[in-house]
């Protein structure tokens, strides 16, 4: 049985609420990727080695997987409640980092805060997609994803002032209480969630329902094959183009901070053009048009390596492919169950955040092989695959 949109309120209610959903993501996306690069500073401050920071953090990206368990119950107890909870979880292991600044208790704050952020994103979706009609909801979502680039591009910055200025314990601090205001915010502005109907016996079972219908379907199964896919080719890439930088043009730390940071306004671009386009493209034809992209740009990035611009500019297509690939994947996916909205989503995130791992240990592997050679041909291969579940699982589909 389909689930109707609910009626969106008036224009600037909605709005809104958006903007408020989008700056709280905009704290949950900073809080989980600033140790990333300030991982040396982490290390200074706690006393402990760079490998025990950067397990700290790979101990992070096991949380989305949790998120298969975290979508289901969304789905039950209310999308609001589940934000409410994400973002209490980022607050409470923010400012019990703040407070004891030991190695354990920092790593118990950063999970809390991945937790956050798998409780948070499933159900702002959702909440978003129920009322949001599908033939606008790219712009929606695309919006809602600023905050991704956005934590590139203004979150990590403001980081590394606050370190500069107050100590490596501030952004705990800063990022604890931005989590408490987004708790009132969304307490003011962003109402309760309608009664969740009684739509079928299995829904009644909670999440082992949930998982039987999930599975059941051919359409999200292969829109799942997809994301694994396209996730394990562009981490293939992620974890081996500064190796490649430096190979080729011996580039240094500031100048490859620099293409990081071109890497962000192509994330950016990407999400620009989702809401500005994919509606009017239609979802389905948008995230066949991305793997395409993404597939041809992996294939000709070997040919990039003979200047450092050309490089740069190629990792910025590259990139912007991804995102735009991506996001009109999010949005397409917010209607294949929508008796399941968070659900689906929750398995979404979880089955990328594994294609990333999976493509994070064959792009070193890859790297040493064959090169940036071996890496844009491997990537390329990994987003056809991709291509081939999306057209298996959408056959026949139509909205």
């Amino acid at each position: 049985m389909r689930k109707k949109t609910l009626p969106e309120s008036s224009s600037l209610q909605f709005a809104t609420r958006i903007g408020i959903a989008t700056l709280c993501r905009l704290v949950l996306n900073t809080a989980r990727r600033f140790a990333y690069p300030f991982a040396p500073v982490l290390s200074r401050g706690l006393g402990v080695s760079i490998p025990a920071v950067t397990s700290m953090i790979a101990a992070t990206q096991a949380t989305g997987i949790i998120g298969i368990v975290l979508g289901p119950m969304a789905d039950r107890v209310g999308y609001r409640r589940m934000m409410l909870a994400g973002l209490g979880m980022l607050a409470a292991g923010m400012l019990a980092a703040a407070v004891l600044p030991l190695f354990g208790v920092v790593l118990v704050g950063l999970i809390l805060a991945g937790l956050g952020k798998t409780a948070f994103d499933p159900a702002i979706q959702a909440y978003v997609s129920e009322r949001v009609r599908f033939e606008r909801r790219g712009l929606a979502i695309g919006i809602l994803e600023f905050s991704w680039a956005g934590s590139t591009l203004v979150g990590i910055p403001l980081i590394a002032v606050l370190i500069d200025r107050a100590g490596w314990r501030s952004p705990f601090f800063a990022l604890g209480a931005l989590a408490l205001v987004g708790i009132v915010a969304i307490l003011l502005f962003i109402p309760a969630d309608p009664r969740r109907s009684k739509v079928s016996h299995d829904k009644q079972k909670g999440v082992s329902g949930a998982f039987r219908e999930l599975i059941g379907n051919r359409v999200a199964c292969g829109v799942l094959g997809f994301i694994f896919f396209v996730s394990l080719g562009n981490d293939n890439l992620f974890v081996s183009y500064g190796a490649w930088l430096e190979a080729s043009f011996q580039v240094n730390i500031l100048l490859l901070g620099a293409v990081t940071g071109a890497i962000g306004f192509a994330e950016l671009a990407g999400e620009a053009l989702v809401a500005l386009i994919s509606d009017r493209l239609g979802l389905k034809r948008a995230v066949i048009a991305g793997v395409v992209l993404c597939a041809l740009s992996y294939g000709l990035l070997p040919m990039a390596g003979r200047s450092l611009p050309v490089a740069v500019v190629a990792l910025f297509t590259v990139f912007l492919a991804f995102e735009f690939t991506v996001v009109s994947g999010i949005s397409l996916s917010t209607e294949l169950l929508p008796e399941y909205r968070a659900t689906m989503m929750a398995a979404f995130f979880a089955v990328a955040g594994i294609g990333r791992i999976v493509g994070a240990l064959a792009g070193g592997t890859i790297w040493v092989v064959a090169g940036i050679s071996g890496i844009g041909m491997a990537s390329a291969f990994f987003s056809t695959l991709a291509l081939l579940s999306l057209m298996w699982g959408m056959k026949g589909w139509q909205k």
